[in-house]
């Protein structure tokens, strides 16, 4: 699989202070490629330097197999978290501008944006000032500038920040269509689920090093533990709780969804086997459920980051 881009051994300075150490990522082409890390971990440093707002220090970065130069700034998209719109200026001549120093014509902008301002539901607003906007409808316009002129590589940094639940998913499902026609996402956010709905591989960054990266898929198995959570249907729960045996460290939860039910996860040890398991529980009561209780990519990022503490 080709790679979109590769960020080689980037290390980046702020006098003492060490932001990105040797940093290494590959994001493959047609991806969205989840860049996380704590506040403070340098991935606002390696989106900068992506975008040659800054440069390294030392390492380098790769477009499409070519040394990254000034000449890329038109193949990439960067929605950052602090927007960085004209309040005064008309949405519509804001935008035409915005698209024409990303090397389109006026009238293919203005294709453009008819596209988008139908798509998005923003008819109506091409003569509205930015400070006239909610922060959802300026989020909008930002997206939209951010990717109309069709740039092979698109950085999001939290953009979903201000949006209600039903925008959020909107725009969630333009990424994701973007991606399926051909454009390569990456995406820093700090809201695991949408790590998990929309990322096809990950990067964690703690304290400028890349601690973990991979397929997200990979990364997860490579977190299973043999945890399962099990609910039953016992005469007693207090006397089923206590006769399960005890290398299986049984703990209470609770399950959404199941009532009236004795709800519990239990850890495998490494020499038993399912089966065997699903056999000792039937012997407490009747067994309503049994599935692996695989981390998330919240649990993960806690586990890591403390780990690496």
């Amino acid at each position: 699989m080709k790679n979109t881009l590769e960020a080689r051994n980037i290390t980046k300075r702020y006098g003492d202070f060490t932001a990105l150490n040797h940093v290494n990522i590959a994001v493959p082409k047609g991806s969205v490629y989840g860049l996380l890390g704590p506040n403070g971990a340098g991935k606002t440093s390696l989106i900068r330097i992506i975008n040659q707002i800054t440069m390294p220090d030392g390492g380098e970065i790769l477009l499409n197999g070519e040394p990254l130069e000034p000449k890329h700034i038109a193949q990439i998209g960067y929605m950052p978290e602090e927007r960085g719109l004209y309040k005064s200026m008309k949405v519509g001549e804001q935008c035409i501008y915005l698209a024409m120093l990303k090397g389109l014509t006026k009238a293919e902008a203005k294709a453009k944006l008819e596209y988008w301002f139908d798509r998005l539901g923003m008819q109506g607003w091409w003569n509205k000032k930015l400070q006239e906007l909610s922060k959802g409808m300026a989020q909008k316009v930002q997206f939209i500038v951010t990717v109309m002129h069709e740039p092979d590589l698109l950085i999001f940094d939290e953009p979903f920040s201000g949006f209600d639940p039903v925008n959020a998913n909107l725009i969630k499902d333009e990424i994701l269509k973007l991606r399926d026609q051909g454009a390569t996402i990456i995406f820093s956010t700090h809201r695991m689920e949408s790590v998990e709905e929309m990322c096809d591989h990950i990067a964690l960054i703690n304290k400028s090093n890349v601690v973990l990266s991979g397929k997200l898929n990979d990364v997860k198995q490579q977190f299973r533990n043999r945890e399962y959570a099990v609910s039953l249907i016992t005469p007693n729960n207090d006397q089923a709780m206590a006769a399960i045996p005890s290398m299986y460290n049984a703990m209470q939860i609770d399950l959404a969804g199941l009532d009236n039910t004795l709800d519990f996860k239990i850890k495998l040890p490494e020499e038993v086997s399912i089966s065997q398991s699903l056999n000792d529980l039937t012997k407490l009561g009747e067994l309503t459920h049994y599935s692996e209780m695989i981390p998330s990519v919240n649990d993960i990022f806690i586990k890591t980051v403390k780990q690496d503490g």
